[in-house]
């Protein structure tokens, strides 16, 4: 049997993406990070780790693969993050109603913020 262990991004400045993302989630570093490569895993309790390596790629602006963050507060979530950071990303893919906002960090990765109450 397997599990995901650590989601990986890239990042051109891996300190800057390590900052915002132990302050978005809560995490630290699992061991002394590098300009490189660091992983990121919950300060308490287990988690999926956030792995960040240098990367010279573009971000992609429509991603194939992303993180979402759950929220039962969504905009004060969206709000927090943007405060670190984060900016709203202009998506032009957004169904009606959407229960998601598409953010992306200091380093343009897209993620979304899934309200868990939307509709319930």
């Amino acid at each position: 049997m397997v599990h995901i262990g650590t989601v990986v991004m890239g990042a051109t400045d891996v300190s800057r993406a390590a900052a915002f993302w132990k302050a978005a989630l809560t995490y630290t570093e699992r061991e002394p990070g590098t300009d490189d490569w660091v992983v990121l895993v919950p300060v308490e309790g287990p988690g999926v780790g956030v792995a960040l390596g240098r990367s010279a790629s573009p971000v992609q602006e429509v991603p194939r693969v992303h993180l979402d963050l759950y929220s039962d507060e969504q905009e004060a979530e969206v709000e927090r993050l943007m405060g670190l950071g984060a900016e709203r990303v202009a998506w032009e893919l957004y169904p009606p109603d959407p229960d998601f906002v598409v953010l992306a960090d200091p380093e343009g990765n897209r993620f979304c913020v899934i309200d868990t109450t939307h509709g319930g």
